[in-house]
């Protein structure tokens, strides 16, 4: 029974590893010269946000389901690789980076810069799921998970558009959202601190009266919320460090 049933969380990996590919597609049709670009980059995030719920989903069904496996969670790293690094990465290439060349050699737009800036999102990606397979703390995330960074960078032309964020600001936000994969920074678990604070019962009228909240601030303004929401999980890990410091230094 256990063999028969892997196919449903793998099915719903591979729907991840699908969204990220076609949030890739997308983003291969934009013309940063035209003006449905952004329409394009809107759509490619929300394809990873999609995607981020089917990774989510994924190790729900399995554990539910009792049909953990090793394939499942090796497809579960490709797939994450594939949505959460790539496709982040070749999103903030045409939205921001695409033109950051440098002059060398007397050749004008030599060295494509812009590319290697890129680059450090799957890079990060790969390390920290590599890291992740090979050793991890069942009640919390050594560095930022993967999804959460993918998400940061989906959502980000559905909040705002290319005109509005200066390159030197698109550049730090890139670059410290992927090294914080890579960080030593603790990040806890949301179902295990949510299974520790709450019972099923509670749980559910809290998430009840989240969604009620959620709706009366309007549909249209999700993406501003989940921005918030992602923010927030993405500074506690910043925040505990400083404090798990400052404690260090005064002992």
């Amino acid at each position: 029974m256990k063999l028969k049933l892997t196919w449903i969380p793998n099915t719903l990996t591979l729907g991840n590893l699908t969204l990220g590919f076609v949030s890739m597609l997308l983003v291969s049709e934009t013309n940063p010269s035209q003006p449905n670009s952004h329409e394009l980059y809107s759509l490619a995030g929300v394809f990873i946000i999609l995607a981020a719920l089917f990774d989510g989903f994924d190790g729900m069904a399995a554990r539910a389901l009792n049909c953990t496996s090793e394939l499942g969670a090796d497809l579960d790293s490709l797939a994450d690789l594939t949505t959460f690094g790539i496709a982040p990465g070749f999103l903030a290439y045409k939205m921001f980076f695409f033109d950051i060349k440098l002059d060398i050699f007397d050749k004008p737009d030599y060295l494509p810069l812009g590319m290697f800036i890129a680059a450090l999102y799957p890079i990060c990606a790969a390390y920290r799921l590599a890291r992740f397979n090979v050793a991890h703390d069942p009640k919390s995330f050594n560095g930022l998970p993967s999804p959460v960074a993918g998400v940061v960078i989906g959502i980000f032309p559905l909040v705002f558009s290319v005109s509005q964020v200066p390159l030197w600001t698109a550049v730090t936000f890139f670059v410290i959202t992927a090294l914080l994969m890579v960080s030593t920074l603790r990040y806890s678990k949301p179902q295990v601190a949510m299974r520790g604070l709450f019972s099923w019962k509670k749980l559910g009228i809290s998430l009840l009266g989240l969604g009620l909240i959620l709706f009366a601030i309007g549909f249209y303004r999700w993406p501003y919320v989940m921005y918030g929401a992602v923010g927030f999980y993405v500074f506690s890990g910043i925040v505990s460090f400083l404090i798990q410091t400052i404690q260090d230094y005064r002992v």
